[in-house]
């Protein structure tokens, strides 16, 4: 009996999950190929391996003839009639011919070809196993580091990879701990292999965990319509409900938190921001700056920008650490976003309009009666306070405007506003 062999089938069935008969079928191939070479002047090799106990013979197919002249490919007739008496001259026999030093000389020459069967084999036991569970949780142990920080995840029959790329740079993770990830893709490898790629940086990750946190995602009463994410860092979601007895943003959030607050647990405290969806990029970059107040905001469609003025001091709440809080709020709307502190905007403002007012347009020494939506009693305020025209008022600052009775500040900005707007 060849134990080794007999051993060899049994870890491929129990820990790689290939059948016996495939793996015999793979070594009877590559044997057969190292017994043509082994045996000289041979034709019609062919190689068989008992399941059971491993013993592998070679057959030779001869011919039956009554003057033997090619020994390797004839035999003659009392020969075969040993093996069958009923043979005949000119029939062919299948005559055992293992050579003494086959085991090892099939070893040496075989083993190539056995391992790009087997690997094939495997590849196929992943594929029909994991090919189908794409973007679905997988939980493994890792098991060691290659080429530099990428992982090797145990995950039982099969080891999956997690490149570097695909786990936040915040996550570090030491052999034998337990790894949560969802499954990227199986892709086959260079060297004919098949390979299971996990990640845990990926937004289908964090999707992934909504689903398995949160009944309402999961049965699709929530749909989760884009993620947008710094892995390690922030995370951005919209959500919206199917039901209108249902608040997405709550359901996902859960009582107290205790939906949301396991997801962040699994995120190692990554931040996440869920946003209520909505089809107008400017309501939902409202959404996501909630409870912070846009000022101003202006959407230019053909460049897919959007402009917004805020306050001073929500200045670095907006843009967030580095640009982040930016990026990720222009990646959730699909416009590029611009935002300027009021400060900045009001000097910006105050520039156009000192160049616009000593242009000699003779436009601007119309009566102020000419600005749009203006009011006769604010007209009569202004006049009173010696703005007879729209150079006057260009010129002067908004808090001046502001001082008079009956204007705000805002309607000040405003009536600056329409008078530029008029004249570009």
């Amino acid at each position: 009996m060849n134990k080794d062999l007999v051993a060899i089938f049994e870890y491929l069935e129990r820990e790689k999950g290939i059948k016996r008969d495939i793996v015999i079928k793979a070594i009877e191939e590559s044997l057969q190929a190292a017994a043509r070479k082994s045996i000289t002047g041979a034709s019609n090799v062919s190689v068989t391996i008992n399941p059971k106990t491993g013993d592998i013979d070679v057959y030779c197919e001869k011919e039956i003839v009554d003057d033997l002249e090619v020994p390797s490919q004839e035999i003659s007739l009392e020969q075969a009639r040993e093996m069958d008496p009923e043979c005949e001259i000119g029939q062919f026999i299948d005559v055992l011919v293992t050579p003494k030093d086959f085991g090892r000389i099939a070893a040496q020459k075989a083993r190539q070809i056995i391992t790009q069967k087997l690997r094939g084999a495997e590849r196929d036991v992943i594929y029909e196993e994991y090919r189908h569970r794409v973007n679905e949780l997988i939980s493994g142990t890792v098991k060691k580091f290659v080429r530099g920080s990428n992982l090797i995840i145990d995950l039982g029959k099969v080891e999956a990879i997690m490149p570097t790329r695909e786990y936040p740079k915040t996550e570090k993770y030491q052999v034998g701990e337990k790894v949560l990830a969802v499954l990227l893709e199986v892709k086959d490898t260079e060297t004919g292999g098949a390979e299971v790629v996990l990640s845990r940086s990926h937004p289908e990750f964090v999707k992934q965990l909504f689903i398995q946190e949160v009944p309402e995602v999961s049965d699709g009463t929530i749909v989760i319509d884009k993620i947008v994410r710094e892995a390690g860092y922030r995370t951005k979601l919209t959500v919206r409900s199917n039901d209108p007895k249902v608040d997405p943003v709550g359901a996902c959030v859960g009582m107290r938190g205790n939906r949301v607050k396991n997801i962040v647990r699994e995120l190692h405290n990554e931040k996440i921001d869920i946003v209520p969806f909505s089809q107008d990029p400017i309501e939902l970059l409202q959404n996501a700056l909630t409870p912070i107040e846009i000022r101003k905001i202006n959407l230019n469609e053909d460049d897919k920008v959007i402009s917004i003025v805020i306050d001073d001091e929500d200045f670095a709440t907006v843009i967030g650490k580095k640009g982040m809080n930016a990026r990720l709020n222009s990646r959730l709307i699909g416009y590029e976003l611009e935002v300027q502190r009021m400060t900045d905007y009001n000097k910006t403002m105050e520039i156009r309009r000192f160049e616009m007012a000593s242009t000699e347009d003779p436009t601007l020494d119309q009566p102020i009666q000419s600005i749009e939506g203006l009011s006769s009693l604010v007209i009569d305020h202004l006049a009173a306070e010696g703005y007879n025209t729209l150079r006057s008022l260009l010129t002067a600052a908004p808090e001046q405007l502001a001082a008079i009775p009956g204007i705000s500040r805002e309607m000040a900005d405003k009536i600056l506003d329409q008078i530029r707007k008029q004249r570009t």
